[in-house]
């Protein structure tokens, strides 16, 4: 449910949704500019991305330029909620996992967002965005995460184009996590240990021409205060670039090439390459920006 004309500029968003953190999060895969996201998206949010049931509140500011901000409130539980009440396995670093009932609005997910949107001439517009979370987790009754991050975009396109082409576009995120792992059990009654996790990625899509678009992408993630034999956080960065051919407005053909060096890797590096084709029935809402 999307409210449509609330006033003060306000709009009102309750159901199942993406939550609004970063760039990227919010977007469906058919909308991702690679085949894969990149690593710290998947590290804080999961493959699926993090969404789950809850409300947010949007206000368009009456500032000159376009600003909004996003308020939320969502389930910290369910399968799509990594980093906060559901993980991946029974336990984190030896720590055995707890369920959480919910007692008060403290054990919700709690999000917020600031987004800026301005031109630089007729030819460029750049977006900023700050994003926050915060959460319990399942580590014991007092465990809980916090994840900040920024992001940028920002795309050139001259006024006299071919249907959006040529073009370039910048993208980058930034993240930082805050994992509080309680005292859940006897062997670690009295130990409470902040972990630390950060990264970013870096990309670039260049629109040759109409329907073809080349792009590169530059990932880095690694942790802090955690166990050395873990290799779900351990220092990582990923190479990757992709040439996008779109037949149509609701089709398209990738190619992709990925370089990942990792610690926990065999032979400390491993390649994959992706081949994909994706097409769309039906209409479909505008694409946003």
């Amino acid at each position: 449910l999307t409210t449509q004309t609330l006033p003060f500029g306000l709009q009102v968003r309750a159901g199942t949704y993406f939550t609004e953190f970063g760039r990227l999060n919010p977007q469906h895969p058919h909308s991702w500019s690679y085949v894969d996201q990149p690593v710290i998206n998947t590290r804080m949010f999961g493959g699926d991305g993090l969404r789950g049931p809850g409300v947010r509140v949007a206000w368009l500011s009456p500032l000159p330029w376009y600003a909004e901000l996003f308020l939320g409130l969502q389930n910290a539980n369910g399968e799509t909620a990594v980093s906060f009440l559901n993980s991946p396995e029974d336990r984190f670093l030896g720590r055995p996992l707890i369920d959480r009932e919910l007692e008060s609005i403290a054990d919700l997910l709690r999000s917020a967002r600031w987004l800026n949107s301005f031109n630089i001439g007729e030819e460029t517009t750049v977006n900023l965005g700050a994003s926050a979370l915060w959460g319990p987790n399942p580590t014991g009754q007092e465990g809980k995460t916090a994840i900040y991050g920024g992001d940028l975009y920002l795309k050139w396109q001259p006024p006299a184009n071919d249907q959006g082409w040529p073009f370039v576009a910048l993208q980058g995120e930034l993240m930082h996590r805050n994992y509080l792992a309680a005292d859940s059990s006897e062997l670690f009654i009295g130990i409470q240990e902040t972990l630390t996790d950060m990264g970013g990625y870096l990309q670039v899509q260049w629109g040759l021409k109409r329907g073809w678009v080349a792009g590169v992408r530059y990932e880095s993630a690694t942790g802090s205060g955690k166990d050395g034999n873990d290799p779900l956080r351990d220092q990582r960065t990923r190479v990757g670039g992709n040439l996008t051919y779109y037949p149509s407005e609701f089709s398209k053909v990738r190619l992709q090439l990925n370089l990942d060096s990792a610690r926990f890797f065999e032979q400390g590096k491993a390649w994959g390459l992706w081949l994909q084709y994706e097409f769309l029935l039906g209409r479909h809402a505008g694409h946003k920006f």
